[in-house]
């Protein structure tokens, strides 16, 4: 006869053994439990030392768990900060880019201003003032040098009249219309000024070379006493150009003058004065002497 399927545990003194162990060690363990629970309400203290042999046998476990968490936080955070910095860069980058286009912006206004107050300037502290005109074109590179007012007839321009800006002599008109003007530049080479040095009036002639800069030569030839960096200005000989005008400053000194760059650039030039033609006043005429 086979034998049956299942057996229960009671059939196997093993079986028996084990479940009385298994039970005992439970109820034992609730025992022990709620023993502990008591203790530990009516005397808190007494685990004090179990605690503290328990923290010291786990602290060395926390401490490397909560390194490797600050480690892994702190790749998180460079990985993290490494694409953000990307963008943070790109943006500073443009911030800086239109700061940069806004200084330049505000500098050449805070320039531009600066030439219109002394233009300013000029037109209230002088009365020979024709018109303030637009330079609205120039020839810098060609052998003749021309400029182009936006002003004419219309504003009482008249041929002959010189033309400056803030900084200098720029030259004169040479042809007029309605409404624009021509001036002739002193750098051209039919222009020829009368001039004289700032510090001691030793005079001469500037004569446009047709390449920006002037030919300068002395009235009295000998021992040139020119020196490099002197000023020279308009002497108002022969009329026309009002004396004392800056002109321009000796760069290169020759046997016989020196060559010198002119103090006002046309190309520099937005805003120019049209004054009248100057000419020195004439000697007071004396009554002559009656007769006894």
């Amino acid at each position: 006869m086979a034998p049956p399927a299942s057996k229960r545990s009671g059939y196997s003194r093993r079986a028996q053994f084990s479940s009385f162990i298994s039970h005992t060690a439970g109820v034992v363990g609730v025992v022990i439990g709620l023993v502990l629970i008591v203790i530990s309400a009516v005397n808190p203290s007494s685990f004090q030392s179990l605690r503290a042999i328990a923290a010291d046998a786990t602290d060395p476990a926390a401490e490397a768990t909560a390194k490797g968490r600050s480690f892994g936080d702190n790749v998180l955070n460079s990985v993290t900060g490494f694409f953000k910095m990307g963008s943070r860069h790109a943006k500073l980058e443009k911030e800086l880019a239109i700061a940069k286009s806004r200084l330049v912006e505000a500098e050449a206004i805070e320039a531009e201003n600066a030439r219109l107050k002394d233009m300013l300037k000029l037109t209230r502290t002088r009365k020979d003032v024709v018109a303030v005109a637009t330079l609205t074109a120039s020839t810098p590179s060609s052998t003749r040098r021309f400029a182009t007012l936006g002003v004419g007839r219309n504003k009482g321009l008249e041929k002959g009249m010189p033309v400056r800006s803030a900084r200098g002599l720029i030259g004169r008109v040479l042809e007029v219309g309605q409404t624009s003007a021509r001036v002739l530049l002193i750098t051209d080479t039919e222009s020829l000024v009368p001039i004289r040095r700032t510090k001691d009036g030793v005079a001469g002639f500037a004569q446009g070379q047709g390449d920006g800069t002037l030919r300068v030569r002395l009235v009295n030839l000998g021992i040139n006493p020119l020196k490099k960096g002197d000023v020279i200005v308009s002497s108002g000989a022969g009329g026309l150009y009002r004396p004392g005008t800056p002109m321009a400053v000796l760069t290169e000194i020759l046997r016989d003058g020196a060559i010198a760059r002119v103090i006002s650039n046309p190309t520099d030039a937005d805003y120019v004065l049209v004054e009248r033609a100057w000419a020195p006043e004439a000697p007071p005429v004396e009554a002559p002497a009656e007769k006894p």
